[in-house]
Order: structure tokens, then C-alpha cells, then sequence
């Protein structure tokens, strides 16, 4: 959705089985339209690949997919000057903060919402772009993972922890992949 006068664009990073029609992301993506901000919502597996639940977990290929995918929206005519964040919920947050080091800093922010940004130790020192890890006060071993990912990162950042929630998708079980 582009709001008439917009300047600015999230782009949302899909992972673990969500996808374009997530409701809690369709949610964020209308509030952020009604305070004036552009989204879009691209699915990073096709409906077939979706299928081997392994890919949900792939994060190279979620990375390459995204990055693919900002620069041809970059590319537009209409959206070049925007500036430009990410949204990564799940896996897509590991995903968000590497694609946003292959970008060159053209991705503005990031925010990660009951994510994984863990998945990318490897670039932890190399994110530039200002980023707020949103983890639920219940999600316990997600909110630990992403105590780690916050005390590795060296840009500008910020954990907020929601009091009694749980916002991550799946038990913290299933996500030792």
C-alpha cells in the first residue's frame, strides 16, 4: 500500500510458514499506512517452496530473495528516494539484518518482531541501520536469544520487551534448527 504523499517504505520479511497474509503483520502494515508510511508485504518462498518446511529456515535464501526484491523496488521511479526499513517477524529478521549489510546502508531501520536475528551471528558487527528488537516478556528463550543479538550489535538499538506476552509463532522448541 502506497499512501498518497509517502516518503518512507517498510518493506515486511516474512519467516517460519507466514506469509503476505499474516494478520498480525497485515495489522502493523495498516497502521503504519495510516500514519503516512508505504508497505509492502512479498512472500520470500513461492507456495511450492513453502511446502519443505526446511526453506522457512533458510535463511541465504530468504536473504537473497529480500535483497532481490529491494532493489527492484529501489529501482522504481516512485520509490528510490524513499527511505527505507525493514520489518522482520521470525526467521524474516534474520533475513531483514543481513540483507540490510548487502544493501549498502540503503535500508534506514530495521525492526525485528518476535524474531530470530540470532540465525546471523556472522554479520552482527556489520548492521548499520538503527534496529528494535520486539520481543514478548513470555517468549523466554527467544527474549534471551535476542538479549544476545542486542549486546553484539554495534549500530544503534533498542530491545523492548512487552509485559505478559507472547508474540513469537512457534514454541521456542521448534525453533533449536
Amino acid at each position: 500500500m502506497y499512501p498518497e504523499g509517502s516518503q518512507s517504505l517498510v518493506i515486511f520479511s516474512h519467516g517460519s510458514g507466514s506469509s503476505r497474509f499474516s494478520p498480525r503483520n497485515n495489522f502493523i502494515a495498516e497502521i503504519l499506512n495510516k500514519a503516512g508510511i508505504s508497505t509492502f508485504l512479498p512472500d520470500l518462498l513461492t507456495p511450492e517452496e513453502d511446502k519443505n518446511e526446511d526453506n522457512r529456515f533458510d535463511i541465504e535464501l530468504l536473504t537473497s530473495r529480500l535483497a532481490e526484491i529491494t532493489t527492484m523496488i529501489l529501482k522504481h521511479s516512485k520509490l528510490k528516494n524513499f527511505l527505507t526499513g525493514y520489518f522482520g517477524a521470525s526467521t524474516g529478521a534474520a533475513s531483514a539484518l543481513k540483507a540490510s549489510v548487502g544493501l549498502n546502508n540503503c535500508i534506514k531501520a530495521i525492526v525485528s518482531r518476535g524474531g530470530r536475528p540470532d540465525l546471523v551471528p556472522e554479520i552482527f558487527t556489520q548492521v548499520t541501520a538503527p534496529t528494535l528488537l520486539i520481543v514478548g516478556e513470555r517468549d523466554i528463550e527467544v527474549l534471551r536469544l535476542n538479549d544476545q543479538v542486542f549486546q553484539s550489535l554495534k549500530c544503534t538499538k533498542k530491545l523492548s520487551i512487552i509485559p505478559g506476552l507472547r508474540i513469537s509463532l512457534k514454541k521456542p522448541a521448534l525453533w533449536s534448527r
